[in-house]
């Protein structure tokens, strides 16, 4: 994994986070908004769409034929990191989780561009060779894409990846009685912000690109040698957001230990300093009402669990015993909480 020098750049002008008003995934529409929107589309019936945008799932699902489907997502945003080439790896990583998250392998990808056309076209060069270089290590091929002039940049893919429609992983799968586990730590939304504000250390921000740029291939590979129920991966709707997600579409509720859910360094101390982004707020206003939180839980790990997320790790819920063989495996994989059979509100944090 090749990860740039995030000091390399000095000149203020060229800072990618000086240039946009939110950065990665915060800079996404709320899930207010989209749900309002998405509830008023009409279903058009196929025998073939096997997955969905019904059930908020990672990516769509399209069965070819007895033994082969298609998986696929789209995903870009604007920048949260400073150094080019480091965006472009970070936001080929976070388009390439969703099909992981569905317990695909992608295959090919073409790329999303909005860049203005008096921008430097050596940044934009280095954008789309980091994207070029993730994809490469994730043995995904960049087909092309799409461009247009645009005063914010962004950036991001169109993944196609395939599947045995027998084996797919949705967020619709969590049964009562199975543990909650999940792969990276939390906190790249506030970190981005620090970064943005100019008060991130660069220890933190360091820490944080590590994480956004490591590919949750391993972990599906992983978890696919076990019975898992339901997975999804944590991005722009926060930690609380895609579990409710989960426990809606499995019809069950998720009780969450925040104290167990690892944190980044720096991301307790982006809170306490206000680097709250926006997309925090949305997730918290949108998803707050499903939630039974317990009154003695940390203020600044109730902001962390709204927190969105880029490139986040993998939620995943499989029987205990599985579990525990899972993180046997994997030192990155472990546990935040279990299901329980569907309660007054979907989630609870204890």
């Amino acid at each position: 994994m090749i990860v740039r020098d995030v000091t390399e750049q000095t000149d203020i002008s060229r800072r990618l986070t000086a240039q946009v008003k939110a950065g990665g995934c915060a800079s996404k529409l709320s899930p207010g908004l989209l749900s309002k929107v998405l509830g008023t589309l009409p279903h058009v019936p196929d025998e073939n769409v096997l997955v969905g945008f019904d059930t908020s799932d990672d990516a769509g699902v399209y069965r070819i034929s007895s033994d082969l489907a298609l998986v696929q997502t789209v995903d870009f945003f604007t920048p949260m990191v400073d150094d080019p080439f480091t965006f472009g790896g970070i936001a080929a990583a976070n388009a390439l989780s969703d099909i992981w998250a569905m317990g695909g392998t992608p295959i090919s990808a073409l790329s999303i561009v909005a860049f203005p056309a008096g921008g430097n076209l050596d940044d934009l060069g280095d954008i789309m060779r980091g994207g070029l270089e993730k994809m490469r290590e994730a043995g995904c091929a960049v087909l092309g894409g799409h461009s247009v002039n645009d005063p914010e940049i962004k950036f991001g893919y169109a993944v196609t990846g395939t599947i045995h429609p027998d084996r797919i992983k949705t967020n619709a799968g969590a049964r009562p009685g199975d543990v909650l586990l999940f792969s990276k730590a939390i906190g790249t939304g506030v970190i981005s912000t620090a970064l943005k504000r100019g008060i991130a250390k660069e220890k933190h921000v360091e820490a944080a690109i590590k994480s956004m740029l490591t590919l949750n291939r391993e972990t599906c590979e992983a978890m696919l040698r076990f019975d898992v129920h339901g997975c999804t991966d944590v991005s722009g709707f926060g930690m609380i957001g895609h579990a409710r997600e989960m426990a809606l579409a499995s019809n069950v509720t998720l009780e969450i230990d925040p104290a167990h859910i690892r944190l980044l360094p720096g991301a307790v101390d982006a809170v306490l300093a206000g680097a709250i982004p926006g997309g925090l707020n949305s997730n918290r206003e949108f998803a707050s009402c499903v939630v039974d939180a317990a009154d003695e839980i940390y203020p600044a790990l109730i902001d962390l669990v709204y927190d969105p997320q880029t490139s986040g790790g993998l939620l995943i819920s499989l029987s205990e015993a599985d579990g525990e063989a899972l993180m046997a495996i994997l030192p990155n994989v472990y546990c935040i909480g279990r299901v329980l059979p569907r309660a007054h509100k979907p989630i609870l944090l204890i």
